[in-house]
């Protein structure tokens, strides 16, 4: 047991060496044209924001004063049916406005100005990919946003201002047509995932590199999308730990990853694809509202400046809601151990959720 244990750690140590190096050459050469980026929250932990499931410091362990049966049922839609209130408690913390995007959003936005990114899809529910600046068109939101919000149980449209209000204010926003509980278009455990996540179906098939960052891959349909690209098609990891398929020994040849604290990580790749300096005065044009001119990979992309007013910066989700959603996968556990703070920055649709 030891022994193959200390040979799995050779191997993924192994593994990652040089993983960034062999994509950013790959990058460089042009052989990369249509990134896909699959993210969770560990891509935010540096913006301040808990993940989900890390023990002692994530969301799910930090919920004794909601007295609810297991941390999970705050995110089923069966249990907030029953009663809203511990969800609407813990909203008040989680609506975004308190955090900003960090280096590693910028880094993804960056993919996106060089005329690389194909798509993002994000776990995360923070708000912070459409803050910095990656376009609704090119971004995923697999378990939605609180940019909008809906009746829970005929999913009549609401205004968001005023689910916000209410909830701020220690109040439950009423349905008008039905007078059920509203709550933000977030997705619980037992609902159905957002139109726009299947996607997937046409991008997956198109990628010529996928990058996973900050995610721990159990939570289905969600995880196996990593699986749906070719199989000469290149993947790397991005992790605290190795998850997944890059947990099998000795990994799929095209497979690489680089284990460690997330934005140090990000910020070497991005040293060696010569992106750093850009991405930091993206980062400083920020205060004043201002993107500097940007440097394309693509020669049919023209570089330009682009101004708009941060106060109106704030996400906004064009995901619409209808009053009938079609049947849609529901999201189950793999089952495998959690793992840090590269772990799911919100539980997808399902039926029987799982740590």
């Amino acid at each position: 047991m030891q022994a193959g244990q200390s040979s799995r750690s050779r191997s993924a140590k192994a593994s990652s060496r040089g993983g960034l190096a062999s994509v950013a050459r790959l990058v460089k050469l042009g052989r990369c044209k249509n990134v896909l980026v699959v993210a969770g929250a560990g891509i935010s932990t540096a913006s301040g924001i808990p993940d989900f499931r890390t023990p002692g410091t994530g969301l799910y362990a930090n919920l004794e004063k909601y007295n609810i049966p297991y941390p999970e049922a705050i995110f089923n839609i069966d249990y907030f049916s029953n009663d809203p209130q511990p969800f609407f408690s813990l909203a008040k913390a989680l609506y975004p406005g308190r955090h900003r995007p960090n280096y590693i959003h910028y880094f993804i936005r960056m993919i996106h100005h060089k005329g690389l990114l194909l798509r993002m899809y994000t776990q995360n529910i923070d708000g912070l990919e459409k803050l910095c600046g990656i376009p609704d068109d090119k971004l995923v939101e697999a378990h939605g946003s609180f940019a909008t919000a809906s009746c829970h149980l005929c999913y009549t449209p609401y205004p968001s201002e005023e689910a916000k209000n209410a909830i701020m204010n220690d109040d439950v926003p009423i349905c008008t047509f039905c007078a059920a509980t509203v709550k933000p278009d977030v997705v619980f455990f037992g609902e159905d995932l957002p139109q726009k996540y299947f996607l997937h179906t046409n991008d997956f098939p198109k990628a010529d590199l996928l990058i996973i960052m900050g995610t721990s891959l159990q939570i289905e349909p969600f995880a196996s999308l990593v699986n749906t690209v070719r199989a000469a098609v290149p993947r790397l990891l991005l992790n605290r730990h190795a998850v997944g398929p890059f947990q099998k020994v000795p990994l799929r040849r095209g497979d690489y990853m680089e284990l460690g604290n997330m934005e140090d990580t990000v910020r070497r790749f991005a040293e060696m694809l010569g992106w750093s300096h850009e991405i930091e005065d993206l980062m400083r044009s920020q205060e004043t509202g201002c993107v500097p001119t940007l440097m394309s990979s693509l020669p049919a992309v023209t570089a330009q400046t682009t101004c708009w007013n941060t106060e109106d910066s704030e996400p906004q989700c064009s995901m619409e809601t209808s009053k009938s959603r079609p049947a849609a996968p529901r999201a189950a556990s793999s089952g495998s151990e959690e793992t840090d703070s590269e772990t799911d920055s919100k539980s997808s649709a399902s039926s029987t959720p799982s740590n």
